[in-house]
């Protein structure tokens, strides 16, 4: 049996409210968590996939909202609600770009990261995995001169693909 069945089976067989804690370090949408919990059982990991890209496309915008405070801000290792230790260190692993970062560029982060809150109301979010700090500063940068209405679209696609990420880290726990 390979790890990815294990990791489906194990998800398949959860109580529903130990599945829906955790999808929430997938994705810390309670609604998002909940609609995956009552999904199940799921056939295959396409199936995982596909579903959570499902209620990812019916997700309000206060529901990307909760889903966002799930994080720490870029270059901080702290979300605004509690993280489990796992989710803690998946970001801390999908941040890890920033560990090589000069402190000019930190701090230019820092400032973006508060002007972003500032102007959109919640924190910058980008998938990391793969990044550099420069990157990563380029991309918040770029995504400042955004509509409003245009930005919760790139932030959510964001955390569509860390979701994702997640996901397949789940699975193949």
């Amino acid at each position: 049996m390979s790890l990815l069945n294990t990791g489906l089976d194990y998800i398949n067989k959860l109580p529903p409210t130990d599945a829906e804690a955790e999808f929430l370090k997938c994705c810390g949408a309670s609604r998002w968590a909940h609609e995956m919990a009552v999904a199940r059982p799921f056939a295959s990991a396409d199936k995982v996939f596909a579903e959570a890209d499902r209620v990812c496309a019916r997700l309000t915008h206060e529901d990307w909202l909760e889903a966002f405070r799930a994080h720490p801000k870029i270059g901080e290792h702290k979300a605004a609600t509690a993280q489990t230790k796992e989710a803690q260190e998946w970001s801390a692993k999908e941040q890890s770009g920033l560990e090589r970062a000069l402190t000019d560029t930190k701090t230019a982060l820092a400032r973006g990261n508060v002007e972003y809150e500032r102007r959109f109301g919640y924190i910058f979010i980008v998938c990391a995995t793969g990044k550099t700090a420069e990157e990563m500063l380029d991309i918040l940068n770029r995504r400042l001169t955004n509509d409003e209405g245009t930005e919760i679209k790139m932030a959510a696609e964001e955390q569509r693909k860390i979701t994702r990420l997640r996901l397949g880290k789940l699975l193949n726990q």
